[in-house]
């Protein structure tokens, strides 16, 4: 199969509305794959090899970029001293950050609210699922680290709880 030929088949898979079309010869295999942003991806692979299919979206992106804080350096011993006496409720998922159970019900905890093991915190959304984040540790919650609606990453610090 030829490079003219490929070229047509895209042609004929795009303006048939197909969403996905593989063809397989005696030596090569190409995948025509169309999106809804009329985007074709092709893959030729000779059959030998079965090399793994790869889409376009699993190619690498470039890297999030990293805040660094500069200002606040010298500040910081001091902190981590402060906040040493606290125990750290961190993101067990990744996901969006919510502090109630819906828009129009009171919030899960407060700032000063005494928490016991087993209470609910917070919920964090996971791919359409909602789960409820647990207290591990009984206390005072001190400070809430994350704005309500914020996405957080795995093993993110979401609270800080006073244990005595």
């Amino acid at each position: 199969m030829d490079l003219k030929d490929i070229q047509n088949l895209i042609r004929f898979v795009a303006k048939s509305g197909a969403s996905e079309v593989k063809l397989e010869t005696d030596d090569v295999k190409i995948t025509i794959k169309t999106g809804s942003e009329e985007t074709t991806y092709v893959q030729q692979v000779p059959m030998a090899t079965q090399m793994p299919q790869m889409s376009m979206q699993q190619q690498p992106s470039a890297p999030a970029p990293v805040a660094a804080p500069t200002s606040s350096a010298p500040a910081e011993p001091a902190k981590a001293d402060e906040d040493s006496k606290y125990i750290t409720v961190k993101s067990p998922i990744i996901g969006t950050f919510y502090r109630k159970p819906s828009p129009d019900k009171p919030l899960f905890v407060e700032v000063g609210q005494t928490i016991a093991e087993g209470d609910v915190l917070c919920i964090i959304e996971a791919m359409k699922l909602f789960n409820e984040i647990e207290s591990e540790v009984s206390g005072k919650v001190v400070k809430i680290l994350v704005d309500d609606s914020s996405p957080v990453e795995f093993d993110q610090p979401l609270f800080l709880v006073d244990p005595s």
